[in-house]
């Protein structure tokens, strides 16, 4: 089936031609040097473009950073003429945020295009200022006539596949930017620290891949500096940096912002780690987590540091961002009879719970950085998500899935849709009680794309424990397929301000609609 190409609302026809046209947002950052040198000449300047985050019906995160120390200004209108602004003073960028820094606006009109332009003044001299760099955002409708529509994938810069030149860097961003969403779920694995970005590959027929490359991200991220420069390495790519200038994110994590299949408390074998306590790189790789996505749960607007929150989008849509690597226990074979931690912990569980109870949107999007009914491994013996290939009653981590899903059956919770990215291919999961072990749960969907560049892998087994059927799969033959071989992928949602009904779609790079499921509002349980 064919899907024609979202007509955007005249609010945003004059965003989609203005986006086009930002030489200082779209600049190409040097490549050399980490951090700033704290003596340049000239004026600042924001090379790596904008971003903005934590949208809401009145308010929205802006994200900037400088090439050396300069205080932040932002002006936003209801036009692209920027006539009569309203100004916003942020902080002063410095060396202790890697010259990052977010500015939070308030008291914005709902349901608005909002335009903004970001300005770095000299710190001693208010009136040297550089070049402005221009984004915008629409910010959440308080009715629901308006509809929504957004994109969700991950997986960036995996597998040793960087930004290569020769195919226009991660153009997927482009053709995402096209589809006009009205923000945008990044499921996790922004970054790979753990994987070195080299300058060629060859490929299985012969030609070569090629590679942008930074000195930081030559090796794994071991340092605070090194973390930062895989978080920057993908700021490179001009796709990205126009993507995030128009569209807003919510952003979550998993393993690879660290290394790959971490936990806490785990002490790495790794050769190429001369530091081995995995929550040491941990820290690091939150810290500059926090200063390279505008999320205000994070440092330095919340001390507690949690990714795990709820995003508000009008009546229509919650979405609850999970964090299923902070808390979790350790990887094992996953057969205990009893597991309070899990792979979300107790305290994130009962948030969970209470959150969905709280929710009166017509859609409760759970952000989920695994999959559930996957059987993803983690070596010979040892399980990665939550299931572990055995397809009777609930064990291990199992144990506090079972809880959540009968809470949402026993608190009537409905409209709860799971969305991951992952395993690195594209496919659609139906759970039903009636295929299960563990019946007392109520019927619900689990939608997965990706990656957005990185490599292709083979279809994973599915667990029966919670009634698994795959109604629709695309992955590779062969692990680690390049971007070259096979297709990316992202996935869209569009809730119909109307009906209320949420249609998912599959997509691939190329603008193919490979799956689409309508989903009715109030439903429960849908084929």
């Amino acid at each position: 089936m064919s899907h024609p190409q979202p007509s955007p609302s005249p609010r945003r026809r004059s965003v989609l031609r203005g986006s086009l046209a930002v030489p200082a947002a779209l600049a190409v950052p040097s490549l050399a040097g980490a951090a700033p040198a704290l003596a340049l000449s000239g004026r600042p300047r924001a090379e790596w473009g904008v971003q903005a985050g934590d949208v809401s019906a009145h308010a929205g995160l802006v994200w900037v950073r400088s090439d050396r120390p300069a205080r932040m200004i932002v002006e936003t209108s209801a036009t692209e003429s920027f006539r009569n602004p309203t100004r916003w003073k942020g902080p002063v960028l410095g060396a202790d945020t890697d010259f990052t820094g977010t500015t939070r606006l308030r008291g914005l009109p709902a349901g608005e295009q909002i335009h903004y332009r970001v300005v770095l003044a000299d710190p001693d001299d208010p009136r040297r200022t550089g070049e402005p760099v221009t984004g915008t955002f629409r910010t959440t409708p308080k009715g629901r006539k308006e509809g929504v529509r957004f994109l969700w994938s991950g997986d960036i810069a995996g597998q040793g596949w960087g930004i290569n030149p020769d195919r226009g860097g991660y153009r997927v961003f482009e053709e995402m930017r096209r589809r006009d969403p009205d923000f945008f779920l990044c499921s996790g694995d922004n970054i790979y620290a753990d994987g070195p970005i080299l300058p060629s590959v060859t490929l299985p027929d012969g030609t070569v891949w090629r590679n942008v490359t930074t000195e930081e991200k030559s090796k794994v991220a071991e340092s605070l500096a090194e973390f930062r420069g895989a978080f920057r390495y993908n700021l490179l790519d001009e796709n990205l940096r126009r993507f995030n200038a128009q569209v807003p994110s919510i952003v979550q994590w998993d393993d690879h912002e660290v290394k790959n299949n971490w936990y806490p408390g785990q002490i790495l074998t790794d050769a190429r780690y001369t530091e081995k306590n995995v929550d040491v790189l941990a820290g690091r790789s939150l810290r500059a987590f926090s200063e390279y996505f505008p999320i205000s749960t994070l440092p330095p607007g919340d001390e507690d540091g949690r990714v795990y929150r709820v995003q508000r989008h009008g009546p229509l849509l919650d979405v609850f961002v999970l964090d299923m690597r902070s808390y979790r226990n350790a990887n094992s074979p996953g057969r205990q009879p009893d597991d309070t931690t899990g792979i979300l912990g107790a305290r994130q569980l009962q948030w969970l719970k209470r959150e969905l109870s709280r929710s009166r949107a017509t859609w409760k999007v759970i952000a989920s950085d695994m999959p559930l009914g996957l059987v993803v491994p983690d070596g010979a013996t040892n399980f990665e998500a939550v299931a572990q290939g055995d397809p009777g009653a609930p064990l291990g981590r199992e144990l506090q899935i079972a809880e959540l899903l009968r809470h949402i059956k026993h608190r009537k919770v409905t409209g709860t849709v799971w969305l991951t990215t992952d395993v690195h291919y594209t496919s659609a999961q139906h759970y039903d009680p009636s295929r299960a072990a563990f019946k007392d749960f109520a019927p619900f969907w689990e939608f997965v794309s990706g990656p957005l560049a990185a490599g292709g892998f083979q279809a994973l087994k599915l667990d029966g424990t919670f009634g698994a059927e795959q109604r629709f799969i695309k992955a590779p033959s062969r692990s680690n397929t390049s971007p070259a071989e096979t297709p990316q992928y992202f996935g869209e949602i569009d809730i119909d301000g109307d009906s209320g009904e949420l249609t998912v779609r599959l997509r691939q790079e190329g603008g193919g609609v490979l799956f689409t499921k309508v989903l009715r509002p109030g439903r429960v349980g849908q084929q």
